[in-house]
């Protein structure tokens, strides 16, 4: 049974008495594993004795989406689709704005089901669809431990406030989904709605859409629920132990690699805490005495940090844009907007790597090449933007048109909180300087001092050479 508070309807219409399956329209959750949404679907299908289909609407020039974030959700898609087919449910693609597929494909369902959506547009395809379904619209939130609206009911200054407050409950949303089997089996014979695509050619498909395609795919993150899983199984068994000393170290291999796979549903956050606790109780078992610092360090990154940002979006109407800074922050910035700055470089010259800095061309190049940026690495690559920018307003634009142009994880919430961040949002003000103000600064020194980050330096040099590094 899928907790009461995940579930929201979003109009007042009655089920389609005439309705011939129960929809599910899939964007946000591109997984059939720990889907409280498709788990939802198959259950309400199971009461009115139909079969369900999950629909996909799949559109042309996605705003700012590559050929890589197309190619890597593809990817996933193809893995739902297989998975889906094993269990008796249907899998319909279609081109199109998603708020019309699913508003045509409602038609003749006798309940939608869709999951929940953090960012303003997606928020309106929900409405939308809601207005224009003949049929009830549910939505179920699949992509927080704590649904945000359960965690507070405000914006949160930052994970100091809000960690208490999903520490309280997560206990009771923190368990695995329980998923029935299909009670009527999706029969293509008897259905009407067909997909448009043939997942099996990904290659194919990409050639069909328009989407900016000066990104090329990565080469180093294959897309889909079934990757996510290798990539969770091998964190959880040799990456966990050591992780909170060793997941700042930009040279090392001690992150999960999974930011990527969250970003696109791809994985469950909470199949991924579970996954870590149920591993580092049996290294607890085998009288691992650090296990427990590292699972805490781990589930802060994945709960709290990432639902802080959820929160950001979910209460700041203008969290796409530099006005959302905290007020101390644009007054500090605003008040250092005339200080001398050393360096200057244009987004072009960012995003070719063309800097005084190794260490910052070594992080701009790692997000280029693989779609990826080691987390701290991420950290001093904004604040350098700050830094060599001609105002702050500036730096925050060039940090976000980087960020969602080339990382897979880029384009969703986390994107916007990550960046905010930069700029002193979920922070408090620090020691006055100049450039930043009040605002929390980073130096290369810092590096040197904390890390062997020539090592870091080396390790993408290999990726410069087309040689793939085994740390990937």
């Amino acid at each position: 049974m899928i907790h009461p508070t995940r579930i929201r309807y979003l109009n007042d219409k009655p089920i389609n008495s005439a309705g011939r399956y129960v929809l599910y329209w899939m964007q946000q959750a591109h997984r059939t594993h720990f889907n409280h949404a498709l788990a939802y679907a198959i259950e309400r299908a199971n009461e009115l004795k139909l079969p369900v289909i999950v629909g996909f609407g799949l559109m042309d020039d996605y705003p700012e989406a590559t050929e890589r974030h197309y190619a890597f959700m593809l990817e996933g898609l193809a893995d739902v689709e297989k998975a889906l087919t094993k269990m008796n449910v249907g899998f319909v693609v279609r081109h199109g704005q998603p708020k019309d597929v699913a508003a045509l494909l409602s038609h003749d369902a006798a309940v939608v089901i869709c999951d929940r959506a953090y960012l303003r547009h997606l928020r309106a395809w929900r409405e939308h669809v809601a207005d224009e379904a003949t049929c009830q619209v549910v939505q179920v939130e699949t992509e927080t431990v704590v649904p945000v609206n359960v965690a507070t009911d405000k914006p949160e200054i930052g994970a100091r406030t809000l960690r208490p407050r999903i520490h309280r409950q997560w206990s009771e949303y923190l368990v695995p989904v329980e998923m029935e089997k299909p009670s009527h089996a999706f029969s293509k014979a008897t259905s009407k709605h067909h997909s448009d695509f043939d997942l099996t050619d990904i290659s194919k498909v990409l050639s069909k859409l328009k989407f900016i395609r000066d990104v090329k795919r990565s080469a180093y993150f294959k897309g889909g629920q079934t990757e996510a899983g290798k990539k969770l199984r091998a964190f959880v068994d040799k990456k966990l132990k050591g992780y909170a000393d060793g997941r700042n170290e930009p040279a090392g291999d001690q992150t999960s690699l999974l930011s990527p796979y969250l970003q696109y549903g791809q994985i469950s956050p909470i199949e991924m805490a579970l996954s870590a606790l149920a591993g580092q109780s049996a290294m607890s078992a085998s009288s691992s005495s650090e296990s427990s610092p590292d699972r805490a360090s781990f589930i802060e990154e994945l709960i709290v940090r990432r639902e802080l940002a959820h929160n950001y979006c979910e209460f700041n109407k203008l969290y796409d844009s530099f006005d959302a800074m905290p007020n101390w922050a644009k007054a500090s910035l605003a008040k250092h907007a005339g200080d001398k700055r050393e360096h200057l470089y244009t987004r072009e010259q960012l995003e070719q790597s063309k800097t005084h800095d190794p260490y910052w061309n070594a992080a701009m190049a790692e997000a280029v090449i693989t779609g990826y940026m080691h987390n701290y690495m991420r950290m001093y690559w904004g604040k350098k933007i700050l830094e060599w920018s001609p105002s702050a307003q500036e730096a925050y634009d060039t940090t976000l048109y980087l960020n969602n142009r080339f990382f897979l994880c880029g384009l969703n919430a986390n994107t916007y909180g990550n960046v905010a961040w930069i700029f002193g949002q979920h922070d408090r003000p620090w020691g006055e300087r100049a450039i930043f103000g009040n605002v929390r600064y980073m130096n290369a020194a810092g590096l040197e001092r904390k890390f062997d980050i020539d090592l870091y330096v080396a390790k993408i040099a290999h990726l410069t050479t087309g040689t793939k590094p085994t740390l990937f």
